[in-house]
């Protein structure tokens, strides 16, 4: 009886053996909960919450930080660029003077043959047909010269109708042909298309004084959508006021972008300044162009200035749109010119007086 009840009891001993560990850890685990009070409990909780935003506040720096060097990479890539266009700008301001130096040793040449025909002038005025033949040679060069240079077409004609009034005078009949030349050339300017370049000159002026008070398109801030503020009623209770004031929050913190749009090019305030400046160098070039009727040059000039200004700036302003309409405008002008060629005449008065010349001797 003994034995048997000795076997029996053995595997019912084993068993709480076994469970034991478990049994001590659970009622370890209960102990230490139970002692903890409602302050340590909310503590702990704080604690994770804790350690979990500053997880992800790291994570979050970590990418604002990459975000910034990809910025400053484009940054720099666009200084580099910049510096290029002013190299550019530089080298056809350099060019521009090399023309500049080629006009005035043209004026200066005009002036030192309009000297010599005074002298000339001065020289034969006893003969009064050798005179008016000198002073219409003059007059016709001076013509010639307002073509070739800066196609002035109003200050030719005004000049060749001041020879054949002054051939009118003499009433000599060896000059009919000179006089159907002059009448003929006068006739092909008088058909060419007006050009108005004091116009147009002053609207490019009005451009460049407008360009340094262009808003940039990064400078300019979205406006902030106006909160909805519902209508009180005096019905609302205190569950549909705070309703209607989580769903105002709630709708605050979603935002719809059209991520395909084209990022703004951030400009520093040096590269502001240059960007301003290349568009004025810009608008001078076209402006040089504008007086040699260069019509390639000009609207290529002021193609890349509406390109600039439409990049750059906040095109919704009105004063940039104003100005880029200004620029669309003088885009279409035509300031080229197709001037005829007035040399035959001046070469046929040349001829017509070296005769007389010979006569008289």
């Amino acid at each position: 009886m003994s034995e048997e009840t000795s076997s029996n009891k053995t595997p019912g001993t084993h068993e709480k053996a076994d469970d034991a560990p478990l049994v001590a850890h659970e009622s370890r685990v209960t102990s230490v909960v139970s002692r903890m009070s409602l302050t340590q409990l909310t503590l702990v909780v704080l604690v994770v919450i804790f350690i979990w935003q500053w997880l992800d506040a790291h994570n979050r720096i970590n990418q604002l930080q990459e975000v910034v060097a990809q910025r400053l990479t484009e940054v720099a890539g666009s200084n580099q660029a910049n510096q290029t266009l002013l190299a550019q700008s530089q080298e056809q301001v350099r060019d521009l003077g090399g023309k500049l130096s080629l006009l005035e040793n043209r004026f200066a040449e005009t002036q030192a043959q309009r000297a010599v025909l005074d002298a000339l002038y001065q020289d034969i005025s006893s003969n009064r047909d050798a005179g008016v033949l000198a002073d219409v040679e003059q007059v016709l060069l001076v013509a010639d010269q307002q073509l070739q240079l800066s196609a002035n077409v109003k200050a030719a004609m005004i000049a060749m109708q001041n020879a054949d009034s002054r051939l009118q005078r003499l009433d000599r009949p060896g000059l009919a042909d000179l006089r159907k030349r002059i009448a003929r050339d006068i006739e092909h300017l008088r058909a060419l298309p007006e050009v108005d370049l004091p116009q147009l000159s002053k609207q490019l002026e009005g451009i460049i004084v407008a360009v340094d008070k262009l808003p940039l398109a990064q400078d300019v801030r979205p406006p902030a959508s106006a909160k909805i503020v519902a209508p009180a009623q005096v019905e609302e209770n205190v569950w549909q006021r705070f309703w209607h004031e989580l769903w105002q929050e709630l709708r605050q913190l979603i935002r719809i972008e059209d991520t395909h749009q084209q990022e703004l090019p951030l400009l520093s305030p040096e590269q502001s300044f240059f960007l301003r400046e290349n568009v004025k160098l810009r608008l001078l070039t076209a402006k040089l162009s504008l007086m040699t009727h260069d019509q390639a040059g000009f609207r290529r000039e002021l193609k890349t200035v509406q390109q600039w200004l439409g990049r750059y700036c906040d095109s919704t302003a009105r004063s940039t749109q104003q100005v880029l309409d200004e620029v669309k405008k003088l885009s279409a002008a035509a300031i080229s010119v197709d001037v005829p060629d007035i040399g035959p005449t001046l070469d046929a008065v040349r001829n017509y007086r070296a005769a007389q010349e010979r006569s008289t001797k």
